[in-house]
């Protein structure tokens, strides 16, 4: 009987990394196409249909080029850390619930919390390994930005967190039958997609890759195989912070249609922010982590709580 449940966990593990791979892929498309169309023109549109074969012919291209490697790097921290920032970013998905036979564990919080902590280290060490000042700067950037933010992300969690009294991300979809947090939590839901952002390093706060001072940031020596490991990391940590949102404040059911579509449109506000926003800069990016978010979670933090206790002492 435990084999049985090992084969079938294994089984829809692989399923949900193949399922999530080939997600990444056709985002990719959608922000080719989006910036595109956003910027007056076509995007990508001759390889397949409308082009959605493009980001299988551009990883096919990206693994079959040659791997370059800077003579004076680390090697083996340089050759590894794409992988492993790629591995902690699928292993995030873990946490997802299940209604099946995977893994749904009821510290699913504290395990998202913990992993994407830890992948801070293989950006960090990918920019310092590649020996290179473009790519440490870049690294450091990174790594200052998303301890950060990870400070306001973790408080606005918290809040959430005394509303249903629980770390399984199953409970977010019983508590959220009949209202959706949004309209309970509006101010915090906005921070959280902003703070979201900021822990992706994508637009506005994409100081890890800032084009004009530091050439591509801390993946700035990466090329072919090493290169696209990252990319897929950073858009699988999108989807999956997107599939967050959903969880939290929209209130689907992993079972209905709504779910997706409403990721779809997260994942899409994502790319839009992207084509819209200029850059922020770096010093009104602490300011607003430390002088603005961290305050305001911490007021809405010791709202809640006291709500929560409030209603316990009215119960008993």
């Amino acid at each position: 009987m435990l084999m049985n449940d090992l084969v079938l966990m294994f089984l829809s593990s692989l399923e949900l990394i193949i399922c999530i791979l080939v997600s990444i892929a056709f985002l990719t498309v959608l922000e080719r196409k989006v910036l595109g169309y956003i910027q007056i023109r076509k995007g990508p549109n001759k390889v397949g249909i409308l082009g959605l074969v493009q980001p299988f012919s551009d990883a096919i291209k990206l693994f079959s080029k040659e791997q370059m490697y800077p003579f004076m790097s680390n090697f083996n921290l340089y050759y590894f850390c794409p992988v492993f920032n790629l591995l902690l970013s699928l292993f995030l998905w873990v946490c997802v619930p299940f209604f099946s036979v995977n893994i749904s564990f009821n510290l699913s919080i504290l395990f998202f919390l913990c992993v994407s902590s830890v992948s801070v280290y293989t950006i960090m060490m990918a920019g310092w390994s590649s020996n290179s000042n473009y790519a440490l700067l870049g690294s450091l950037r990174s790594v200052a930005q998303t301890i950060s933010y990870e400070v306001s992300l973790a408080l606005i969690l918290i809040s959430f967190l005394f509303l249903i009294m629980s770390f399984s991300l199953l409970d977010f979809f019983k508590f959220q039958e009949f209202i959706w947090f949004i309209y309970i939590m509006f101010p915090l839901c906005l921070m959280w997609i902003v703070t979201s952002l900021a822990e992706t390093n994508r637009t506005p706060f994409d100081f890890a890759e800032g084009e004009s001072e530091l050439v591509s940031g801390f993946n700035v020596e990466y090329s072919s195989g090493g290169f696209a490991m990252i990319f897929l990391a950073e858009y699988g940590n999108i989807l999956f912070m997107s599939m967050l949102c959903c969880i939290l404040f929209l209130g689907s059911n992993l079972i209905s249609y709504s779910f997706f579509l409403k990721l779809v449109l997260i994942s899409f506000f994502w790319l839009w922010v992207r084509g819209t926003l200029p850059r922020y800069r770096y010093d009104k990016l602490m300011y607003l982590a430390w002088k603005s978010y961290l305050p305001v979670a911490l007021n809405y933090l010791l709202f809640f709580g006291s709500m929560k206790v409030s209603a316990f002492v009215l119960l008993s």
